[in-house]
């Protein structure tokens, strides 16, 4: 039953930070088309986003780790 719970929280951790680092990327990169001045302020922001998207996904692994071993 513990290998069933692992298995679904690490495919949700997948998905949700997945799907959200694809839409930051994307309008990141369609942000500096239209406005290449800000580039660089834009790509600060991207990182930032990136960070806390995949955040999710590590706290998901922690979880999924203390289940497997505690």
């Amino acid at each position: 039953m513990t290998e069933l719970a692992i298995a679904i929280i690490m495919a949700g951790a997948a998905l949700g930070p997945g799907m959200a680092i694809g839409i930051i990327a994307s309008n990141a990169v369609n942000a500096s088309g239209r406005n290449p001045e800000a580039s660089g302020k834009i790509q600060g922001n991207m990182i930032l986003g990136l960070a806390f998207a995949e955040s999710i996904a590590i706290y998901a692994l922690v979880m999924a780790l203390v289940l497997k071993f505690v």
